[in-house]
């Protein structure tokens, strides 16, 4: 059991809190601020404790210079200010004389966000290798280190693991809740128990397959990685995603666990991955040479409903169509709409899985909607996260 941010007295010191406000902005404007949203449970808390809040984000990659103004927290602070409905100082910063100065005068109570942390990257990637001497300097900014960004607990970087190294520490609730969901339910599942998988690669669910297959009663696969399995089925799939590499770990899959994987009968297809291009539904045994399968069929919809139904949990992670292009989303509509009725324990796992619900209005429609992708992969795949494994015990 880790240390969370309850077993500090926060009155008085400046506390350090890693938050993900890694959102998507356009022309200055967040366009989802489910994130920021999140991360406001633990700040507010260390806010009514009386604690001088420093928080640190990352916010997209940061390759030279011109990467810097597109990237700036600067929007975050203005949205977080409305949230909060308190001033919360900018420092457009990383490190020096001002951000020294304004942390050693902080009150009770003031919240100060710095300036995107990968802006350190520019010069040898010192916040994505956990430089130490960096780690160093920011730990010296603070009395003690919260760690709430989930999204990047995967990662070792100075940020996360560097300064937890360094401070006394713990973790928010963004991240308690995230562990409690993620890691307890994969331990304990009620059943029946399903995993729905989607996404592009079948590389990148490898570790996920290997791991649940033993636990799991069903694995329902979609989007572009069902066709490297039809492929490995033997099955010909035109034109659509292919991961050759996996072909023999999917065979080795299909022929282990025959009754546990469910892959579509039908798909939507299509010769080009546009808004206005024609589009038929087809069995995957129709599928022409010049065609892209670009989401699950009517007929898969109903399989995997009947899948589905009885279930107690559900896990999923990666979409199961194109659903950027509405003629290709009916798929993972469909998915949401079913795991919405069901009396079960139902978690998305982040990434493009967390978008499609969010975006199409199934927000609160679940158990738990997991803020990290990559991080909740991890997990999905039994690894320890060294941003969480570097924290404390009780």
């Amino acid at each position: 059991m880790k240390k969370t941010i309850k077993d500090f007295e926060l009155k008085g010191k400046k506390v350090i809190i890693r938050v993900d406000f890694n959102v998507p902005i356009k022309d200055n404007v967040i366009t989802d601020d489910n994130r920021i949203i999140e991360s406001l449970e633990t700040i507010n808390y260390a806010i009514n404790e009386g604690a001088k809040v420093i928080l640190m984000s990352h916010l997209g990659r940061i390759k030279d210079e011109s990467d810097k103004p597109k990237n700036t927290l600067k929007p975050v602070s203005v949205r977080l200010s409305e949230l909060l409905n308190k001033e919360v100082i900018f420092i457009s910063n990383t490190r020096g004389k001002e951000l020294e100065e304004v942390t050693q005068n902080m009150s009770n109570g003031d919240v100060l966000l710095m300036e995107n942390t990968r802006y350190e990257d520019l010069d040898g990637e010192k916040e994505s290798e956990n430089d130490k001497e960096l780690a160093k300097y920011w730990a010296n900014l603070g009395d003690i280190y919260i760690n709430d960004a989930f999204g990047t607990s995967h990662r070792s970087h100075a940020s996360n693991v560097g300064i937890a190294s360094i401070l006394p520490n713990g973790i928010g609730f963004l991240i308690e809740k995230e562990l409690e969901m993620l890691e307890d339910t994969i331990k304990e599942p009620k059943r029946p128990f399903a995993v729905i998988l989607g996404g592009s690669k079948v590389s990148d669910k490898i570790g996920v397959i290997e791991n649940l297959v033993k636990t799991a009663d069903y694995i329902l696969i979609g989007g572009g990685m069902s066709y490297t399995f039809l492929k490995a089925n033997g099955l010909q799939i035109g034109k659509s995603l292919l991961d050759e590499s996996s072909i023999d770990f999917c065979k080795k899959i299909l022929n282990d666990y025959p009754d546990k994987i469910i892959l579509p009968i039908d798909v939507i297809c299509t010769k080009e991955i546009s808004e206005k291009a024609p589009y038929r539904e087809c069995f995957i045994t129709d599928i022409e040479s010049d065609e892209i399968g670009v989401d699950i069929g009517n007929k898969t919809i109903e399989i995997f409903k009947q899948n589905l139904d009885e279930c107690k949990t559900v896990i999923w992670n990666g979409p199961v169509g194109v659903f950027e292009i509405e003629n290709f989303a009916k798929g993972t509509k469909k998915i949401l709409e079913i795991l919405k009725k069901l009396d079960a324990t139902t978690i998305i796992g982040g990434g493009d899985t967390a978008s499609a619900a969010i975006n199409f209005g199934y927000k609160d429609a679940f158990t738990h909607i997991s803020t990290g992708g990559g991080a909740s992969l991890e997990m999905l795949e039994g690894k320890i996260l060294s941003g969480i494994e570097i924290i404390d015990n009780k």
